[in-house]
């Protein structure tokens, strides 16, 4: 057995397929299903069985996890404790965040990370919380600002901020909207709204789902800058974060009202993987994240 087997492996379980192995690896199918069966054949085991909805650890295959996590994180540990060795003063940092965080906290995370690591460099990437959450996964980034990433094994999750979601407008919308809207009455709003399998979407289509509230969507757009934008043309509505109204330069800021019984509130978490040790330059990094006055930031 090799550790490449042995990561695989690990992805295989956490997934419970390997087609969605394949998407998180980067690897065809028929490559991860022999390296499976080499590690099977090693073992004399069978690991893995099929289901209806893909695969899952034989009785076997669970005790043979347990090592492999084990392995696979003392593999991970040596690794990172030698570039961390070799990198202490010079060493870099790749931080993954959605683009609206991004835009706003990155100013003020940099300026303090260079104060405290003048010889250090950060390097920042964009992109939706789906996809972070698989950079994260994949060590093409060292931590990551997500919005409800689902639960995994392979990282660790801590809420830093939790912020409601409102129903926003152009103000030349008539009927204005009252002050306070419900949930059970959002289906009277043409929406446009992000495509699942978007934070915001899954959130609002949570709540409105176990209150048996079916929503006029008119539209699918799936960047938050582009559904201000949107919305601010047209007699339409959207849902989204307080602080996304006003993210359009150029444009007069919407209107909102706020959205209750219940009110519907985003999460946003620090992730950091579970599986390999922290450098400095990445711990250092968190703690920054973790004071930065981001509601303020927000605003």
């Amino acid at each position: 057995m090799d550790l490449k087997q042995i990561h695989y492996f690990i992805i295989v379980c956490e997934q419970g397929s390997f087609s969605s192995a394949v998407d998180i690896l980067g690897v065809s199918q028929p490559s991860l299903s022999r390296q499976v069966q080499l590690l099977e054949a090693e073992l004399k085991q069978h690991l893995l069985i099929r289901t209806g909805r893909g695969v899952a650890p034989t009785e076997a295959g669970l005790r043979f996890l347990e090592h492999a996590k084990a392995i696979h994180k003392l593999a991970t540990n040596a690794r990172h404790d030698m570039q961390s060795f070799r990198f202490v003063e010079q060493g870099k940092v790749r931080l993954g965040m959605p683009p609206r965080i991004a835009r706003r906290l990155t100013p003020h995370l940099v300026q303090q990370f260079r104060t405290l690591f003048p010889h250090g460099s950060i390097t920042i990437a964009e992109g939706l919380s789906t996809e972070m959450r698989e950079w994260l996964i994949k060590d093409r980034v060292d931590l990551a600002l997500l919005y409800e990433p689902p639960p995994s094994a392979l990282m660790t999750c801590e809420s830093i901020f939790r912020e409601e979601l409102v129903l926003a407008y152009t103000p030349a919308c008539r009927p204005v909207p009252p002050s306070t809207v419900k949930v059970t009455e959002l289906d009277h709003y043409p929406l446009v709204l992000p495509s699942a399998p978007n934070t915001i979407r899954a959130l609002v289509d949570s709540t409105c789902t176990d209150l048996n509230v079916r929503l006029n969507i008119v539209a699918e757009v799936d960047v938050v800058q582009t559904i201000v934008e949107t919305t601010s043309y047209g007699n339409m509505f959207t849902i989204i974060p307080r602080s996304a109204i006003s993210d359009v330069p150029g444009q007069a800021e919407l209107a909102y009202s706020a959205i209750t019984d219940p009110p519907i509130r985003n999460n946003l978490t620090l992730a950091l993987p579970a599986n390999r040790s922290h450098s400095t330059l990445v711990g250092a990094t968190a703690d920054i994240i973790r004071r930065l006055d981001i509601a303020h930031y927000l605003a």
